[in-house]
């Protein structure tokens, strides 16, 4: 599996032939130069996860790509003349033969006071889980874990607790678009993920790699 990080929780998973884009948004812009891009995975509405002038240009370049998403960024893609397929916690689809299989149902809480939306996450391939903004377990091994380090719904102690109870073989950052390249931050889970037998490899703009 090749996964190209473009920033934030924005990502290009290559994997048997399908290219598959999650949560374009706008806390990155490298996307919308992306090609051939076979499905366009989008985890909430939030507009670090889903920015409609970033989807478009990336719908420009691949019009044939095909967008999954739940019914609360359903409500965003129709005012703006999007087409899109609803998928919720539990389905499970193909994109050139690789599966997917969407988990979780509920956004993190951020505070009380704030509006609960929908937030899906998504397992591509049986290997790489993508949780979107959640610390969704799917209760089955995962052997690769996109990990949300940084945001204002959870603690540095819940994402090192949440990759322990994942127990993927490797995990990497997403959701931190908000800290700069090689930010010292991220050898907090670093060091205290290895114990507990899980690796943590960091990845900056830009850069792919092989999984």
């Amino acid at each position: 599996m090749r996964i190209t990080k473009f920033g934030h929780s924005c990502l290009l998973v290559e994997e048997g032939g399908a290219r598959i884009m999650l949560d374009p948004g706008s806390y990155s812009t490298g996307q919308n130069d992306a090609k051939d891009v076979d499905a366009i995975l989008i985890t909430h509405e939030h507009q670090d996860h889903l920015s409609p002038d970033s989807l478009k240009a990336v719908l420009k370049n691949s019009p044939n790509a095909k967008v999954f998403a739940n019914k609360g960024v359903g409500a965003v893609l129709q005012k703006e003349g999007i087409a899109f397929t609803i998928v919720e916690g539990g389905t499970k689809f193909e994109v050139k033969g690789v599966t997917v299989e969407a988990v979780g149902r509920d956004h993190a809480v951020i505070h009380p006071s704030m509006p609960a939306i929908r937030n899906t996450g998504y397992i591509i391939a049986d290997r790489l889980l993508c949780p979107g903004d959640a610390l969704t377990n799917p209760g089955r091994p995962v052997e690769i874990l996109a990990l949300p380090v940084v945001a204002p719904w959870v603690k540095s102690a819940e994402v090192i607790d949440y990759a322990l109870a994942v127990k993927p073989r490797v995990c990497f950052p997403i959701h931190d678009g908000m800290l700069g390249p090689n930010h010292p931050f991220h050898r907090v889970p670093e060091l205290a993920l290895k114990p507990g037998g899980v690796a943590f490899e960091g990845m900056v703009v830009g850069e792919m790699r092989e999984f």
